[in-house]
């Protein structure tokens, strides 16, 4: 199994996610390390798709970005190789089911594995269709981490029963994106979920500001944000790192 657990053992983990790529990998790169020095227990990484059907358009932008710019899964494959040597937190990619199939699953899987990746989250996968790339995860030991939506219902007890990694609970309807407030009913959801699995669980989607995350991992293990990280990105550039790490580092603050 992966190292995945470990991110929630020093209290409730802060997940930032950044798009690869975006504006370059060098600055990734520096994002990443910004991030984990300033508290972040778990990193998601992006791997960018031209047809993001989860995101909303700052994420999508920063796929725009990234691909204009050149970048590849491969690139990708060999960036995340160089930031194993001294990058030690969990990592996960998140990225769609199309980009791994056209990859080929096996060979993707399997380089995940080889670089240390530790998960891997598909937003466009549903839960009932896992079974196509499960096999192959169980075989390289990587974790297929489950979604939960306000929508799931009475389907949140059967994802959180064969959760694994952690389970990522999607705060509102829609696509990724800041949002003023979030009024999903997110307690109820976790009680199912803490019925069922002793896999933590961490809400994304909407959370911007240190208040939503406290309240998120207050009711959690766990928060992740991404649309915030990435505006910082995209207004500062190759400048963005300095700002990631502040950023992390006052959203830590708060949730401790």
């Amino acid at each position: 199994m992966s190292n995945i657990k470990s991110a929630f053992n020093n209290g409730k983990a802060f997940i930032p996610f950044i798009t690869c790529g975006d504006p370059d990998l060098e600055t990734t790169a520096a994002c990443v390390r910004e991030a984990v020095e300033n508290g972040a227990d778990l990193i998601e990484l992006g791997i960018p798709f031209s047809d993001p059907t989860a995101e909303g358009p700052v994420i999508q932008g920063a796929n725009i970005r990234a691909l204009n710019g050149g970048v590849t899964t491969d690139k990708i494959f060999d960036f995340v190789k160089e930031l194993r040597k001294d990058v030690k937190v969990p990592m996960v990619f998140m990225t769609y089911a199309n980009v791994v199939f056209s990859y080929n699953a096996d060979k993707f899987i399997s380089t995940c594995r080889e670089i240390g990746i530790d998960g891997l989250i598909l937003p466009d996968l549903p839960f009932e269709e896992k079974e196509e790339f499960l096999p192959l995860c169980h075989k390289y030991g990587i974790d297929l981490i489950s979604l939960i939506a306000p929508t799931s219902n009475d389907r949140i007890a059967m994802i959180a029963k064969e959760a694994e990694g952690f389970l990522y609970i999607v705060s509102s309807l829609g696509v990724t994106g800041t949002r003023s407030e979030i009024t999903t009913d997110l307690k109820s959801i976790v009680k199912i979920v803490r019925e069922n699995t002793d896999i933590p669980c961490a809400i994304g989607f909407g959370i911007s500001t240190p208040e939503q995350a406290k309240k998120m991992s207050d009711i959690s293990d766990g928060a992740i944000v991404g649309s915030a990280i990435i505006k910082i990105i995209e207004k500062y550039g190759k400048d963005a790192p300095k700002f990631i790490g502040e950023y992390v580092k006052e959203m830590k603050s708060t949730m401790k």
